[in-house]
């Protein structure tokens, strides 16, 4: 029998939202809150999960038995990845142990890191011998394909390719990267990140109808992706589609601008222009794709109304987390403003944390 643990972390998408099942280049960094996989090999061809997080809950099946949208919602990210890279060479059973500490539902792609960590490590443990961006799409598959959530593919490449102190500008059509420094600290500011604990799920069909409405736009504009139009030609074309479509692909276009800008402002040391970018994401998420939801919302606005250079919802949507770039004297004050708000509206309190760009999955 033999053993391999790996780790790979969670993120938070500085900007670029929503565009990277259409080609778009994305800026999000590893955090430091990790899940962690390790893997034994057995003798048989049974499969068992475990979770430490769940430790009444073993879900058992075997490596014949994998079929897309079979097993408990829980165990199906890593028996997804079994199933993607089963026909890579993997021959025997095994169990599978998992310990997430990335926050659930908070939009910090929970689910990216323990599929990226249970990638990691058969990687290893069977000698399978696949890049990074072989993995990224193998674990893409598993989530589209074996899970049923039609994401992109950014969560699991920055959960794997992330470079410890920077953002990872990737270019989701080639998977192509390039490290952009974020050392804000050293400017005296400091990335708030919220998590409204109004929890999302993605499986519930809004998610897929967005993707399905940037699909439709490629589809009637006769363009391979929304990445091959300007903002000034889809604004000159937007005749040729009905509103809803128009609206939402609107979104994608000017947010694949945003990224761009944001990495010149970043290189420029131009953190008041990023604030602003930050916040005219919000802005477009919340009116045009319509993902936000009331507790986004209000936390976005107390952070800027206390003091935040920019603020905006991060990840899928429909709740999870802000983030607000601000002054690390401010934090506090800032916190106390968000928790008030939140208390005034009735809402659950919120949590906060920080984290530095962290490195991406590795064995450990």
């Amino acid at each position: 029998m033999a053993t391999v643990r790996a780790q790979a972390p969670g993120r938070v998408n500085l900007i670029g939202e929503h565009i990277d099942y259409s080609d778009g280049f994305v800026l999000p960094f590893a955090i430091s809150s990790v899940t962690t996989a390790t893997i034994s090999t057995r003798e048989d061809l049974v499969i068992t999960v475990a979770s430490a997080q769940r430790p009444k809950s073993v879900y058992r099946t075997t490596l014949d038995d994998l079929a897309p949208l079979t097993g408990e919602e829980w165990a199906r990210y890593p028996l997804g990845v079994v199933w993607a890279m089963k026909e890579l060479g993997i021959e025997q059973g095994m169990d599978i142990v998992i310990d997430g500490k990335v926050p659930l539902g908070a939009g910090l792609s929970s689910s990216a890191a323990l599929e990226c960590s249970v990638a990691t490590a058969l990687n290893s443990l069977f000698h399978l011998k696949q890049s990074l961006e072989e993995l990224a799409r193998i674990t893409q598959r598993a989530e589209n394909q074996y899970v049923g959530v039609p994401c992109g593919i950014m969560d699991q490449s920055v959960s794997l390719m992330a470079h410890e102190g920077s953002a990872l500008l990737l270019d989701c059509r080639d998977l192509s990267t390039r490290n952009i420094p974020f050392e804000i600290a050293s400017h005296g500011l400091e990335l708030l990140i919220i998590d409204t604990q109004a929890h999302h799920a993605l499986v519930d069909g809004g998610y897929a109808e967005r993707r399905a409405s940037c699909e439709k736009a490629v589809a009637e504009l006769g363009i391979t992706s929304l990445r091959d139009i300007s903002v000034a030609d889809y604004i000159a074309a937007g005749t040729r589609l009905d509103d809803l479509t128009y609206i939402r692909g609107f979104h994608a276009v000017t947010e694949m601008k945003r990224v761009l800008d944001t990495v010149q402002a970043l290189e420029a040391e131009d953190f008041t222009k990023v604030g602003q970018l930050l916040n005219e994401s919000h802005r477009s998420l919340r009116d045009d794709y319509t993902v936000s939801c009331p507790e986004l919302n209000v936390a976005v606005d107390a952070a800027i109304e206390f003091g935040a250079l920019g603020a905006r919802m991060v990840g899928g949507g429909f709740g999870g987390s802000a983030i607000a770039l601000t002054r690390q004297s401010n934090i506090e004050e800032m916190k106390r403003a968000i928790s008030a708000a939140f208390s005034a509206n009735r809402f659950k309190s919120p949590r906060f944390f920080t984290s530095l760009p962290s490195e991406g999955a590795h064995v450990i």
